[in-house]
């Protein structure tokens, strides 16, 4: 039994010698193989970070030597994308690469890596540094012209002349561009450059002759995404994307839930047939305006919208059913008290044991004040919020206090420490509050005008006095 043990295993490694015998050495060939000769540039370890959207990632390392070489070889392909290598000295240098792009060599020097860039086996880097360095030669005059244009006087000769001078490099750099995409038509490069243009500025003129402003904005940003191949997943791997998108959200909307949310609905829709871009765009836009995320008055509506429409098991294809279904329950717990909505009514006990309805106060405006005695910022704001309930309650303010996150014990000593003198109530089950009035971060102030209308929240006690100012003047 020994022995014939023993030929099993005999034959089990004459097999395996038998087979590696057979492969050959280099069987497993590397997929990506970038050599850099950097001159100047000193030992030590080199960084390959990549970008998707507007996260970077270490997408692979190695190590240069003391003559300025480095390799970085891959048994896997390099996705698509930009990249840069990030230097031991704490500079870097970019790359841009399609997927048939693996096998390249870089020469430069580390005094200037952009200036003397040389680029062989890889077109799209090749015109990514040709670009790079056109541009360099006219940024020099730019940036002089652009202080002559500070500092000159509208009317003078010398305004006049840089306001030229700098037109004409704008027509060299737009034909350079135009040359480059006529020749590289199907480049990468020329995609990506194309995505990150801005469009001309169009002056629409009213009857009177000025500048109408709002069909001038309108249409730049309608126009904004035109360059944008949506089927070329490759750009959502270089910053243009996340840039563009950055710019498009937070710079050119008002900085209002109903402005944000007419106009990143039928964006976001624009792009449900691709799915990279949907997955990105309606990620990223729900996350800047969170709660907690954002400083935008009432920006959760925008999140909840986002939420509701999109995060759907049929259509929010990235994530389980589980996790979708808790994602939009914390949006149904935040949407009954979006501004412009009718603050609900809560009715829980006070420190006395009696029921204390928030619809029975009359008073023109209410502040639902919601606190917890054991947060800072709540300990920090109580006696002010005190002074002001006792400065406002003869001129139509009344508070409404609602306690969370604390014991009953707790909670009445806090109201006795701090002489609260306006309505305060507590349920320790939460069930009063459930889904009515949101609170993450304590202390939570709601603002409900004479119709009860949500018209501010995410106060803090030194605005209160000016709120009540302006919504006591509305009612005159």
């Amino acid at each position: 039994m020994r022995e014939k043990l023993f030929f099993l295993s005999l034959l089990f490694v004459m097999t395996l010698m038998g087979s590696l015998e057979a492969r050959p050495m280099n069987a497993v060939k590397d997929s990506c193989v970038i050599e850099v000769y950097a001159q100047g540039l000193p030992a030590g370890k080199i960084k390959l970070v990549g970008v998707y959207g507007d996260q970077n990632f270490l997408a692979d390392s190695t190590v240069v030597d003391g003559s300025g070489h480095f390799s970085l070889r891959r048994k896997s392909p390099l996705a698509s994308g930009f990249y840069y290598f990030l230097m031991p000295n704490g500079k870097n240098f970019a790359v841009l690469i399609d997927d048939h792009e693996q096998f390249f060599t870089l020469r430069t020097d580390a005094k200037d890596f952009v200036g003397t860039m040389k680029v062989e086996g890889c077109l799209n880097t090749e015109l990514l540094y040709r670009n790079f360095q056109f541009q360099a030669v006219q940024d020099a005059e730019l940036n002089q012209l652009a202080n002559t244009l500070k500092t000159a006087p509208l009317a003078s000769a010398e305004y006049r002349q840089a306001k030229e001078r700098q037109e004409v490099l704008v027509v060299e750099r737009k034909k350079h561009l135009e040359e480059l995409y006529k020749t590289y038509p199907n480049s990468f490069f020329t995609k990506f450059k194309i995505a990150g243009q801005n469009p001309d500025i169009i002056e629409y003129r009213k009857a009177n002759g000025d500048i109408d402003t709002v069909r001038q904005v309108a249409s730049y940003r309608g126009r904004f995404w035109d360059g944008v191949d949506f089927s070329d997943e490759r750009l959502l791997r270089t910053p243009v994307i996340s840039n563009k998108l950055r710019r498009y959200v937070k710079e050119m909307i008002p900085q209002h839930p109903d402005s944000l949310i007419a106009v990143v609905d039928p964006f976001i829709r624009k792009v449900l047939p691709y799915k990279p871009y949907f997955k990105y765009f309606s990620n990223w836009i729900a996350l800047q305006y969170e709660n907690t995320k954002t400083t935008v008055m009432d920006g959760e509506a925008v999140y909840v919208h986002i939420i509701n429409q999109f995060f759907t098991p049929e259509l929010a294809f990235w994530d389980k059913p589980e996790n979708l279904e808790k994602l939009r329950k914390h949006a149904w717990e935040m949407e009954a008290s979006l501004m412009g909505r009718k603050g609900p009514d809560v009715v829980a006990k006070n420190q006395f044991g009696q029921d204390k309805r928030l619809y029975d106060i009359q008073s023109p405006l209410i502040v639902v004040f919601m606190f917890s005695p054991t947060c800072e910022h709540c300990q920090k704001e109580a006696a002010e919020v005190e002074r002001i309930y006792r400065k406002w309650k003869d001129k139509g303010v009344d508070f409404y206090g609602i306690a969370v996150n604390t014991t009953d014990s707790e909670w009445k000593n806090f109201v006795k420490e701090q002489n609260f003198t306006f309505t305060n109530v507590f349920d320790p089950t939460n069930r009063a509050i459930y889904a009515k009035y949101y609170v993450d971060i304590t202390p939570e102030m709601y603002l409900l005008n004479k119709d009860r209308i949500i018209v501010a929240k995410n106060l803090h006690a030194n605005q209160l006095e000016q709120m009540f100012e302006k919504e006591l003047k509305k009612m005159k």
